[in-house]
C-alpha cells in the first residue's frame, strides 16, 4: 500500500513556514506498514491543486492533503479533492450545526464564510476536530482514499495520531516498516561511506547515510510482517556498522550529542564549565537544553571582548599585545579553558574562540578560523578548525566541534 502527501499553502512554497506536519505524517506511515513514496507541495491555486491530486491518485493508494480547510477564499482543498475525484461538494447539516455551536460557545462573531467548513465531497465522511473549526475528511472512491487534514499543528497532530491512525491501522495489511538511526560524530561523511559502502546495496534492511552539521546519521530500515521480525533484521546490521565505525557511533534515534556528554560527565562524577567567545553562549545553550544538566554543568562565561578574557577569565594580557598570537589562537583557547575550569572549580573546562564573520578575517586567520580547547585533569586538549560557512554556520560548527572534543576527552 503506497501513500503520498500533498501539502497545500503558498506560505510553504515561499518558505515562510516549515512543513512539520508532513514530517510528522511521514514518520507515522512506516509504523503502519504504509510506504510513503512521494510528496508534493502546491500553492493556493485550485487548478494546480487538482492536478497535483490527480497525479498523486494515479500512483498512490492513499493521498493525504495537509492544510487549506479553513473558511477563507484561498482554502481550496475541499474543492480540489472534489475535482480530482470527479465528485461534487454538498453542505453537511451536522457540520453546519456544529460550527454554529462552536461560535456560540466561544462567543466568536459569526460570518457566513464559515459555512465553507461545512462543505464536503459526497464520497467523504468528516473527522471530528475538537481543537478547531475545520473538520478533517476521509474520502473513498474507486478504490482510492484521500484524507484531508487541517494545517494548524494543534489540530493536525491529535487528528493524525488519533482517528486517522486508527483508520489506517484497519487498512494496513502489508506488515510494518521499522527504522533505527545511528548517530556518529568526529568522522566525515566520505570516510563513513567508505567503511560501509558494501552495506549500502542491502535491500532488507536498507542503510542510508545523511550528513548533518558535524555529524553523519545512518538510517537502517527494514520491512517485515511484524515489528519484532523487522527489529531482528536491523540488529545484525547495526552490530556490523558499530564494529566498523567504533567509537564514532555515539547514540541512537533521538539522542543528542549533548545528552551523551552529560551522561559521560555524570558517570565520571565530573563537572563542566565553559568559556565562549565567537559562539556567544551557544555551547552553554546546547548543554542546558537538556533537562537535569544542572547536576554537572556549573556555568559559563561569554568572554566576547579581550578585556573580559583578561579581566574576568584571567587570560595573559601578553596574548593580546601587538606581537602576541591574539584572541583567536591556540594559546588563548587553552588558557580560556584552563582559567574557566579553575574559576568555577569544575573538573573540565571547555573554550571556543574564533572568527565567525562575515568580516574580521585576515590572510593568516580567515573567517571561519576557530580554536577549541578542553582542560581536563590530565592536561589540555585543543584543536584548530577552518570552517567554510555562513556566520551562523561557523558558530554551529564550533559548538558541535567543542562537544565532539569534550566527548573524546571524557572517553
Amino acid at each position: 500500500m503506497k501513500a503520498e502527501i500533498v501539502s497545500v499553502g503558498t506560505e510553504l512554497l515561499l518558505g515562510q513556514i516549515a512543513d512539520t506536519d508532513a514530517q510528522h505524517l511521514g514518520q507515522l506511515l512506516p509504523q503502519l506498514g504504509i510506504a510513503h513514496t512521494n510528496r508534493q507541495t502546491v500553492g493556493d491555486n485550485l487548478q494546480r491543486l487538482a492536478d497535483a491530486l490527480r497525479l498523486a491518485l494515479s500512483r498512490s493508494d492513499i493521498v493525504f492533503t495537509i492544510g487549506g480547510l479553513g473558511p477563507t477564499q484561498d482554502d481550496l482543498t475541499r474543492e480540489g479533492i472534489a475535482a480530482a475525484l470527479g465528485d461534487v461538494l454538498v453542505k453537511d447539516d451536522d457540520l453546519e450545526a456544529n460550527l454554529h455551536r462552536i461560535f456560540r460557545e466561544r462567543r466568536f462573531a459569526w460570518v457566513e464564510s464559515q459555512l465553507r467548513q461545512a462543505m464536503r465531497p459526497t464520497c467523504s465522511v468528516p473527522i471530528a476536530n475538537p481543537n478547531g473549526t475545520a473538520p478533517g475528511l476521509i474520502c473513498e472512491k474507486d478504490g482510492k482514499v484521500v484524507i484531508a487534514l487541517p494545517g494548524p499543528r494543534g489540530e493536525f497532530v491529535p487528528m493524525a495520531d488519533g482517528p486517522v491512525r486508527d483508520y489506517l491501522a484497519r487498512l494496513a495489511t502489508g506488515g510494518v516498516i521499522v527504522s533505527r538511526l545511528l548517530r556518529t560524530c568526529g568522522i566525515g561523511e566520505g570516510i563513513v561511506e567508505d567503511k560501509i559502502k558494501d552495506l549500502l546495496s542491502s535491500e532488507n534492511p536498507t542503510i542510508a547515510p545523511y550528513a548533518k552539521i558535524g555529524e553523519v546519521h545512518l538510517r537502517i530500515t527494514s520491512h517485515a510482517p511484524s515489528r519484532e521480525e523487522a527489529e531482528s533484521l536491523i540488529d545484525p546490521m547495526e552490530a556490523e556498522v558499530r564494529a566498523r565505525l567504533g567509537a564514532a557511533v555515539y547514540g541512537l534515534d533521538d539522542v543528542a550529542l549533548e545528552e551523551v556528554v552529560l551522561r559521560q560527565l555524570r558517570a565520571l562524577g565530573s563537572t563542566l564549565a565553559v568559556a565562549e567567545s565567537c559562539t556567544g553562549g551557544g555551547l552553554g545553550a546546547r548543554i542546558t537544553s537538556v533537562a537535569g544538566a544542572s547536576d554537572v554543568f556549573v556555568g559559563g562565561i561569554v568572554s566576547y571582548a579581550n578585556e573580559v578574557k583578561e579581566g574576568i577569565l584571567g587570560v595573559d594580557s601578553a596574548l593580546f599585545a601587538e606581537s602576541g598570537p591574539g584572541a583567536v589562537s591556540d594559546e588563548c583557547a587553552r588558557q580560556m579553558a584552563e582559567r574557566v575550569r579553575d574559576k568555577f572549580g569544575a573538573t573540565f573546562g571547555v573554550s571556543i574562540t574564533g572568527i565567525a564573520g562575515p568580516s574580521g578575517g585576515s590572510e593568516q586567520k580567515p573567517v571561519g578560523t576557530v580554536y577549541v580547547a578542553v582542560a581536563a585533569p590530565d592536561g589540555v586538549h585543543s584543536e584548530h578548525y577552518r570552517f567554510r560557512a555562513s556566520r551562523e554556520g561557523v558558530r554551529e560548527r564550533s559548538v558541535q566541534s567543542a562537544l565532539v572534543l569534550l566527548r573524546a576527552a571524557l572517553a
